[in-house]
């Protein structure tokens, strides 16, 4: 059971909406701060693909929480077209 299920269950009937945001690839400085500041390394990781952008992450949560109030999204997971499992990217 994942963290937002969990908390759904124990908060019913509170006005407390629980959404989880499950990104696939998304080109930010993560990258960089993972690889120690080696920009080269760090844009390694999406060669061949086009990863998400913040934006297209940042969009997706503005439309989570503009939904009417008794709707809740329970869980959204986001990846890029290229990318079909955590594990599984195709590079062209």
């Amino acid at each position: 059971m994942s963290n937002s299920e969990t908390m759904r269950l124990e908060w019913p009937g509170k006005p407390i909406r629980i959404t989880e945001i499950d990104p696939g690839f998304v080109e930010t400085e993560f990258s960089l701060t993972r690889f120690g500041g080696d920009a080269v390394r760090a844009s390694g990781v999406y060669d061949g693909m086009k990863p998400l952008e913040a934006a297209d992450i940042a969009d997706a949560i503005a439309w989570v929480v503009t939904r009417p109030a008794h709707v809740n999204i329970d869980n959204m997971v986001i990846r890029p077209l290229d990318q079909a499992h955590i594990d599984k990217i195709f590079r062209k």
